[in-house]
């Protein structure tokens, strides 16, 4: 079989050439990453993505090569008065010989585009292309992602859904990720709430609908404190997550907010609803409601101007569900309690927060200088436990790093106070930017600050001198360390976010 003549023209050539080449190294990869196992989220980008492009490319070469060539034959692109179509004469040898040429090879084009295009699909929505194919921009997502409860959750799920809308607007507004990325014009960190994304009640209550039952659940907490003997601190909650009982539906607990009979609206001066100054309660069924606002930081007419109502739903509480950032405290609690710090090295746990008050600018020096801080520490002022314990020591200044590299990223400046999780109230406001004993209605009624309306108290103490209550009973906190009754007064976030600049 001979090719037109038409194609011997080095622009359709070239474009062989291109298609040819390009065509190998697909099936070579391809081979490559399914029979040996090899390849990353790169490998992926150029079997998918970036070879099938030049494939395109050098395809229609081919074509445009023979018109140019076809054009130059005839001098021009109109012969005599009106253009002539290509005709097809199957009962020529060479027409019948071409027509089958292009056929095949149109079936083959075909065929690999429909297994390429979906194969570019399915690697576009997986999570190692939406995790690590940018790594320093994605990598403080994706190292949160693989330990949270959604670790085995593909990121579309939640970020994209189902249908096909979505799907096509998640991938136009990732061209200009694309594009930002390239050109490094992004901000550090990413700032947040994210504009334009689906709303929970479309993604999360696929799983996590408000119907469903979530009973009470035991929530244990294992502390350390900084001094000598790292005093270990046990506290056990019973979270009120639900009613007592299965036929109480949301009646009652932390879910009643999502309650389908009862809508709970809010304003706030930031876009993070940081700062909740009004919020109004509606009973669907009973007509009832009520409005409240905070008498410390009364909304005022600049505030009802800016301010946008906003219905509540999953995420105000739930905001960091796949992406939560712990902070030093709680990443080094963490570690000693699974051991990969020894609790049993005394002043360790003070010498890793002397450690970590600082912030670092890139993970080699914090390295460096997290090392350096803990050495000097016990050399200067406890010489003889820095002998007597100089393998734990080392050995914990390594979990010390793994902690701190798990949960602050300097490169991206993410750390646990960029991104606060509302579903606490130690770092971050969380529930008290309600719940404050400050937001009142004019009838009287208040936002209640009683920490026994979501949670409980059932054990509390060191291993050796454990306080307990009885089933439905609540016991008051007591704090770890003393400080008389002042935990009352205040909110634990006036002290905690502010323990680590």
């Amino acid at each position: 079989m001979k090719l037109p003549k038409s194609f011997y023209n080095w622009t359709s050539i070239l474009g062989a050439s291109i298609a040819s080449i390009t065509f190998f190294l697909i099936v070579f990869f391809f081979v490559i990453s399914v029979l040996f196992n090899q390849g990353s989220s790169y490998m992926g980008l150029i079997i998918y993505l970036v070879l099938p492009a030049f494939l395109i490319i050098g395809l229609i070469l081919i074509p445009i090569g023979m018109l140019i060539q076809i054009r130059r034959k005839n001098k021009q692109m109109f012969i005599a008065e009106d253009m002539k179509w290509p005709r097809v004469d199957l009962n020529d040898q060479k027409h019948r010989n071409a027509f089958s040429l292009f056929v095949i090879i149109s079936f083959i084009f075909l065929f690999l585009s429909s297994v390429g295009s979906y194969e570019a699909f399915v690697y576009s929505e997986s999570v190692e292309f939406c995790g690590t194919l940018c790594h320093s921009v994605m990598e403080p997502e994706y190292a949160t992602y693989k330990k949270s409860a959604h670790a085995k959750v593909a990121c579309v799920e939640c970020h994209v859904g189902e249908g096909a809308d979505w799907y096509m607007r998640s991938k136009l507004s990732g061209l200009y990720q694309v594009y930002a990325v390239t050109v490094d014009n992004f901000p550090r960190p990413i700032p947040t709430p994210l504009a334009n994304l689906r709303p929970a009640r479309e993604t999360c209550e696929h799983c996590h609908w408000p119907e469903k039952f979530y009973p009470k659940r035991i929530k244990n907490q294992i502390h350390f404190l900084a001094d000598e003997n790292n005093t270990e601190w046990n506290i056990q909650l019973t979270m009120k997550i639900g009613p007592d009982h299965h036929t109480q539906k949301l009646s009652e607990g932390i879910h009643w907010h999502i309650n389908p009979n009862i809508k709970i609206e809010f304003m706030s001066a930031d876009e993070k609803s940081e700062y909740i100054q009004w919020v109004k309660y509606t009973n669907t069924e009973t007509g009832e409601e009520h409005i409240f606002e905070d008498q410390m930081m009364p909304p005022d007419s600049a505030f009802y101007a800016d301010a946008k109502l906003h219905e509540m739903d999953c995420m105000d509480c739930h905001n960091r569900p796949s992406h939560g950032y712990l902070s030093p405290p709680d990443y080094i609690d963490v570690f000693m309690a699974k051991q990969e710090i020894d609790p049993k090295i005394p002043y360790i746990k003070f010498a890793a927060m002397e450690a970590l008050k600082d912030t670092y600018s890139t993970k080699d020096s914090a390295n460096l200088l997290i090392e350096q801080v803990i050495l000097n520490f016990y050399k200067e002022s406890y010489p003889d436990i820095a002998t007597q314990f100089n393998t734990a020591i080392a050995k914990a200044i390594e979990g010390i790093k793994t902690a701190y590299h798990e949960n602050t990223f300097p490169e991206m400046k993410v750390r646990w106070d960029v991104y606060p999780d509302h579903k606490s109230h130690m770092e971050s406001q969380g529930c008290f930017r309600c719940h404050d004993d400050n937001h009142t209605s004019k009838d009287g009624r208040v936002i209640s600050k009683d920490c026994n309306l979501c949670h409980s108290i059932t054990v509390q103490g060191t291993p050796d001198s454990l306080q307990m209550a009885f089933p439905n009973q609540n016991m008051e906190f007591v704090h770890p360390v003393d400080i008389g009754t002042d935990w009352k007064d205040y909110s634990c976030v006036d002290c905690h976010a502010y323990l680590y600049p």
